[in-house]
């Protein structure tokens, strides 16, 4: 999921307040069950309804004080009275992507046409690892049009290693070549 410019800067504030307390774990257990309660689209509709009030919104996030962390809890009210709750659906993502940097890895995603194994999917994880001299996590992902091999998307890079992607390359290849004169 991309993040925002202002997701990632609450996210970081939030990371970092937890980090000086010693309830990163906790923080984060929390961030993880907002993020699956504001996947669900009814409660992102309601909460990010500009027609239901904020008194309303308020009442509904108060279900979480006894069930979250103090520091995470004060964190979505300070986003419900900056008006910033378009944040929450981001902060899941921005939040584990904050914790990889953390520890020095990345998160990234091979596509191909068909499930890979996950030795495959490791394997491709460590030599990703040796070139960017960081931990790789690899999500498999099936995408049927890529018709065969792989197409590897991480830190905003993309190696096409696709049929897909072949011919593409072949067509745009064949377009910049000049024709010959009878």
């Amino acid at each position: 999921m991309r993040v925002g410019s202002v997701a990632a800067r609450y996210t970081e504030a939030l990371f970092e307040l937890a980090r000086e307390r010693g309830v990163l774990d906790e923080v984060a257990a929390d961030v993880e069950a907002l993020g699956r309660e504001v996947d669900d689209p009814d409660v992102r509709a309601f909460l990010m309804s500009a027609r239901v009030p904020l008194a309303e919104k308020a009442r509904r996030l108060e279900a979480f004080r006894g069930t979250f962390h103090q520091l995470t809890y004060n964190f979505v009210r300070l986003l419900l009275d900056k008006r910033r709750l378009d944040v929450l659906p981001e902060l899941a993502a921005a939040f584990r992507r904050r914790q990889l940097a953390e520890r020095g890895a990345v998160q990234g995603v091979v596509e191909s046409a068909r499930p890979l194994a996950t030795e495959q999917i490791d394997a491709l994880a460590d030599v990703l690892g040796r070139r960017l001299g960081k931990e790789v996590l690899l999500e498999g992902r099936v995408v049927p049009e890529l018709v065969g091999g792989a197409r590897i998307i991480v830190q905003n890079r993309m190696i096409d290693r696709s049929v897909q992607g072949g011919l593409q390359d072949l067509e745009q290849r064949l377009r910049r070549a000049p024709l010959p004169t009878a």
